[in-house]
């Protein structure tokens, strides 16, 4: 069955992460992946959504943001240190994504006022005086309700909603496996590249 079939979809997607993200991330250029799930939000429209990036153990100094859309396209939207100042990237709406600064360990972006269009995966990047990398995995957000449960299951992330509440937004939708997971796997291919490229000009300054 599917069902059945789930855990090595699973295997393989994490196996692809790993193939296309290994040869970036490796020891002697100081950079690590954090091995986190991917956490999933259903913000209303419109509403504002906070999403944090903490620190850890790191001595972060530094947070870049990204967001991967579903079209595969990954987008800079900033960046923020520990004085709080920020550098936006091309053509985001300032006035809507608000970097800042949170207590002594954390980093937050704000979206005001969600949109479908704000649907992706939101990533950081925190850095240190060092030039230690840390890429944190993100979070998901899918405004506006909630999405098809084979949809969610190829990006391997714990549903945290009861499905019992929403029977007829959780209908099983049968042989989508492989039309899922290629775009997806495209699509975190293309954001280690952006966050790699992003990351290698920025250390120049």
């Amino acid at each position: 069955t599917d069902t059945q079939r789930g855990p090595d979809k699973m295997f393989f997607l994490s196996l692809a992460w790993l193939l296309l993200t290994g040869p970036l991330w490796t020891s002697d250029l100081k950079q690590k992946l954090l091995e986190e799930e991917v956490s999933v939000r259903y913000p209303k429209i419109p509403s504002s959504e906070t999403i944090d990036c903490d620190c850890g153990n790191m001595a972060c100094d530094l947070v870049f943001w990204f967001r991967s859309d579903i079209s595969s396209k990954v987008h800079f939207l900033g960046r923020c240190n520990n004085a709080d100042r920020t550098l936006y990237g091309d053509n985001v709406d300032k006035t809507r994504f608000k970097l800042s600064k949170r207590g002594s360990k954390s980093f937050a972006l704000r979206i005001i006022n969600v949109t479908k269009e704000d649907r992706g995966i939101y990533s950081c990047v925190l850095k240190d005086k060092s030039l230690n990398e840390m890429w944190k995995p993100g979070t998901l957000l899918l405004p506006g309700g909630l999405y098809s449960k084979c949809f969610l299951s190829q990006l391997n992330i714990r549903l945290n909603v009861k499905f019992s509440k929403y029977p007829s937004d959780f209908e099983e939708a049968g042989g989508c496996g492989s039309m899922i997971l290629w775009p997806l796997v495209g699509l975190l291919g293309g954001l280690a590249l952006a966050v790699l490229c992003t990351l290698r000009y920025f250390s120049r300054e």
